[in-house]
């Protein structure tokens, strides 16, 4: 494929891959060798999220990062569900299509009940876990969450979402603690991969899936300790204004042996603290 104009090479300097998956063709970054490292994002982020973690690990790793259908450069089929569960299948795919083994899986956001899936049903092939700022249990006893969700899953949220880009034009800010790294250009490549209310289905989606796929979530949650003998990093944002603190002490209490490192950043720390979850990620692997 072709870089769209919008993208700056020099912030993406990776080479385009394409998977074609059931409903659509999956792009994906895969990068460097060695053992492999894959990115999983949520919501409304694409692989360009990981960018500073990549450009860092791809050094030493093989780094793999996925866009989720309807998100970044994969297509945005208008036949698909969006819901993770089915996004969950579409990486499943992915890792098999690449034949990866003894992964380190780096989930984030919506990425993590749509990887840790797939470590759930394959623990004896992912090697270590890095969990940043994402959850893995039913959302239900979250009043004000489900109170959203359920609003937006109505017309005016769906207008909210699909015709005024409510995602990234109002979303994507409040994910950040300080606003000096969310530039212009930053936003801008947050925003064009939504330029059309089509682009935009997966966003909307997720806004709907976060009462939707309870369901889902309770499901995975009653399974989580198949992931007891899985390494375990959690790289956490402390000024998280999107999700609530007391997610930390859930996955802490869940598995008390995981390392935990605390930043201050908000809900997306990769863009705040590039260099930073880079070398935590680099010294936990190391050590395993």
């Amino acid at each position: 494929m072709t870089s769209p104009k919008w993208l700056d090479r020099i912030l993406y300097p990776f080479q385009h891959h394409q998977m074609q998956a059931t409903h659509g063709s999956l792009h994906y970054v895969d990068e460097g060798t060695g053992a492999p490292i894959v990115f999983v994002h949520g919501t409304p982020t694409w692989s360009f999220l990981w960018r500073q973690q990549i450009k860092s690990l791809s050094r030493k790793f093989r780094c793999v990062a996925p866009d989720h259908l309807g998100f970044g450069l994969s297509d945005a089929p208008t036949d698909f569900d969006y819901s993770p569960e089915a996004h969950a299948d579409n990486l499943e795919q992915l890792i098999d299509h690449l034949q990866l083994k003894n992964i380190t899986l780096v989930v984030h956001d919506f990425g993590g009940p749509i990887g840790l899936r797939y470590a759930l049903r394959h623990p004896e092939n992912v090697k270590n876990l890095v969990i940043l700022n994402t959850w893995m249990w039913s959302l239900e006893e979250e009043k004000s969450m489900m109170k959203i969700s359920r609003f937006m899953a109505g017309g005016v949220g769906r207008f909210l979402y699909l015709q005024l880009g409510f995602s990234a034009r109002m979303l994507l800010p409040q994910g950040y603690h300080e606003k000096k790294h969310l530039t212009k250009d930053i936003r801008q490549h947050y925003q064009k991969p939504l330029s059309s209310s089509t682009n935009r289905l997966g966003t909307w989606s997720f806004a709907k899936a976060l009462h939707e796929a309870n369901p889902y979530f309770a499901e995975l949650w009653e399974q989580h300790e198949k992931l007891h003998s899985i390494n375990k990093l959690i790289l956490w944002g402390e000024k998280d204004k999107l999700l609530p603190i007391h997610f930390l002490d859930k996955w802490e209490r869940a598995f008390p042996e995981a390392q935990v490192k605390r930043l201050k950043a908000g809900h997306f720390l990769q863009e705040e603290k590039g260099g930073e979850v880079a070398e935590a990620i680099s010294t936990f692997v190391a050590q395993q």
